[in-house]
């Protein structure tokens, strides 16, 4: 059996509900504009919540998977709700094994060109904010614009369409 290429794009989901639809609908929309899209939910992975204990009993076997999809992908879509005005612990957790479990995990951020897009209860802008922080920090290229919406604000075809087509004409930096 031969292996597919990698996605153009990889669509993170970091929760299960509205964002995992979220995220089904951006890569549908990655599609219609010819690119190839994969939707990735951190909450099927099983990874356990990071900490030194976590650490010290052994790697989960989800994080070389993961790894190997975030690597593969050129460009992410992350769909993450505000949590208690933050980033979703499934996401901070993942980073956090990401993190440990090599010598330099920052390749996998740095110069990636990453969109964030959110539906949350509470607006987002909270997880917004936390997540440029922490991409910029790791070095990433964080597109300028957002998809923010929630049962009052549902994201529009067009937003989508356009959030892709912006991400989408960035090229990965080369370091």
């Amino acid at each position: 059996m031969a292996l597919s290429p990698p996605p153009d794009l990889l669509v993170i989901a970091a929760s299960n509900g509205e964002n995992l639809k979220l995220a089904r609908r951006i890569a549908a929309q990655a599609e219609h504009q010819c690119h190839t899209a994969k939707v990735l939910d951190l909450t099927s992975l099983g990874l356990p919540l990071f900490t030194p204990v976590a650490k010290e009993a052994g790697m989960p076997d989800g994080v070389a998977p993961l790894h190997q999809q975030l690597i593969a992908a050129t460009h992410w879509v992350i769909c993450a709700p505000e949590y208690n005005g933050s980033i979703p612990p499934a996401f901070t957790s993942a980073v956090a094994w990401l993190s440990v479990q090599g010598d330099d995990f920052r390749s996998l951020f740095n110069g990636r060109p990453i969109a964030m897009a959110s539906f949350s209860g509470g607006g987002g802008m909270g997880m917004s904010m936390s997540l440029r922080n922490q991409l910029s920090h790791l070095g990433a290229q964080v597109l300028g614009r957002q998809l923010m919406s929630n049962h009052a604000k549902p994201a529009k075809d067009e937003s989508i369409r356009d959030l892709v087509h912006l991400l989408m004409q960035m090229q990965p930096l080369k370091l």
